[in-house]
């Protein structure tokens, strides 16, 4: 069924002030340069005041500042973005699951499933699962033996949980996501490498998300640890035994090696690297293609590597790169020679002082 709100219905949703019509009907979200008549768009970045003023939107979420350049009514915001987010939800159409086990799915006897979960086609649910209230289990989505999803949760298509991983309540796992494979471990014998069996586990906490093609590995002996409220985006990869504090978040394409400990309410923007057995403390924030090759004690912004040129120059910099250290050295002896000529001239003008 299509949704639609009033002006005045959304503004006493939202908790914000509305200037303008209340009686208008919201039908839809849409950007600014791209929002027609009975759209709702907001402003969250300056850098998009000119779409602002020509946008076609019946009405956009501002801050105070920016409602008189609005050509249109205003929901009056102090967190404009916050509260986008929140009217998301309110025009969300993601179809509703309807409780109940698809006839191809396939769980073992020893499962236990709660009475209202949906599991979708061709899921497979293991031995000893534990399916709490409400919990969504897409189509073709394994979850494997001795396995507990918490109250609320969903499971998008094809998710895979191997034995032993603990999800919980309340969290979104999205398509292709692994979550418990084996962690890199391999000892070098005489005959080649030699596995180190994975005999840990991987926790996640409540209110979790987890992106798409996301892994998670299993620890060697203790268990992979993601905390409450953490956002992991599409093709992160987490190696096992690692720490996720509380409320953190991970961007696109992260790679986090094994036994590294992220603190609370981090954000590692995408591309970004870390090496494994380090400390990150709370709130510490890592910009985008940074490589963390030590710990951190202490909360600011952290970044590495060389910023955006033309091919050209890049390569230029990138052979003064390899000579830094000659041209360092050559600095000191250089200091080194003018403070010795320094300290001469010194001494020859006390001593003409003395005569």
């Amino acid at each position: 069924m299509p949704v639609h709100y009033t002006l005045g219905q959304l503004a006493e949703l939202l908790g914000v002030e509305c200037r303008g019509d209340a009686a208008t009907v919201i039908t839809g979200l849409a950007t600014l340069a791209a929002a027609q008549p009975g759209q709702l768009s907001f402003l969250a970045n300056r850098q998009y005041l000119a779409d602002l003023r020509v946008t076609r939107a019946s009405a956009v979420i501002v801050a105070a500042e920016f409602a008189g350049d609005a050509p249109c009514a205003c929901l009056v915001s102090a967190q404009p973005y916050l509260s986008f987010a929140r009217a998301s939800a309110l025009f969300d159409t993601a179809p509703a699951e309807v409780a109940g086990i698809h006839p191809s799915a396939v769980v073992d006897p020893g499962a236990e499933l709660a009475a209202d979960v949906s599991i979708g086609p061709g899921a497979v649910i293991g031995a000893g699962a534990v399916i709490g209230e409400g919990v969504c289990i897409g189509a073709h989505t394994v979850v494997g033996p001795d396995c507990r999803v918490g109250a609320g949760s969903r499971l998008h298509a094809r998710v895979t949980l191997y034995h032993r991983v603990r999800i919980g309540a309340q969290c979104v796992i999205h398509s292709g996501a692994v979550l418990g494979a084996d962690g890199f471990g391999f000892a070098p014998g005489p005959q080649g490498w030699e596995k180190v069996h994975q005999l840990g586990g991987v926790w996640i906490g409540d209110g979790v998300e987890i992106g798409a093609n996301t892994t998670i590995d299993r620890g060697a002996l203790d268990d992979t640890v993601i905390g409450d409220g953490v956002i992991i985006d599409n093709l992160v990869q987490i190696a096992h035994n690692v720490r996720i504090g509380d409320g953190s978040a991970i961007a696109g394409c992260v790679g986090i090696a094994g036994s590294a400990v992220i603190g609370k309410r981090c954000t590692i923007a995408g591309g970004a690297g870390i090496v494994g057995h380090v400390e990150i403390a709370d709130g510490v924030h890592v910009t985008g293609m940074t490589m963390i090759t030590g710990s951190i004690a202490e909360r600011g912004s952290w970044s590495s590597g060389t910023t955006m040129d033309t091919t050209r120059n890049w390569r230029r910099n990138a052979v003064r790169f390899a000579q830094l250290d000659k041209m360092a050295r050559r600095l000191a002896r250089l200091e080194a020679r003018l403070d010795g000529l320094n300290r001469d001239k010194d001494n020859d003008n006390s001593e003409a002082h003395k005569v």
